[in-house]
């Protein structure tokens, strides 16, 4: 398993990186100005950094349990995505409603771009991330 300094890292990196991407392509594609995407992305990222953190300690002793080792196949890395997102669309889509004024049908129209964006930026982080750090075989 990852210590917690590594997990602290992933964490951080992540959505440092998240940010620089979805802030520029979040104003341009929603026509609206940076600072309210800013605003929205920020604070979904302290939020998704604080679930970063816990979702996948327990996803890695869910899968250290069930399956005896923490690496993941193909599958395993698209539901690891997927249920982080869903956790994430719970808490983030009524701050974006309340902060931009906007009915939460069009606030979740919003975070869904903005899940489909991060499920597949999560997906390619991750592997990168193994792949630049990678796991001990007895892991």
């Amino acid at each position: 398993m990852r210590t917690t300094r590594d997990r602290i890292r992933h964490a951080i990196c992540f959505e440092i990186i998240g940010l620089l991407l979805v802030v520029p392509l979040g104003s341009m594609g929603f026509g609206m100005d940076a600072h309210d995407i800013g605003v929205i992305a920020i604070a979904a990222a302290t939020v998704a950094t604080l679930w970063n953190y816990a979702y996948n300690l327990l996803f890695d002793r869910a899968m250290k349990h069930w399956r005896g080792s923490v690496h993941k196949t193909f599958a395993l890395r698209v539901l690891h995505a997927v249920l982080f997102e869903l956790g994430l669309l719970s808490v983030t889509l009524p701050l974006i409603a309340y902060y931009l004024g906007i009915g939460l049908w069009q606030a979740l129209v919003m975070d869904v771009a903005f899940v489909i964006f991060y499920l597949i930026y999560a997906f390619v982080y991750n592997w990168g991330y193994d792949r630049a750090f990678p796991l001990p075989k007895e892991a």
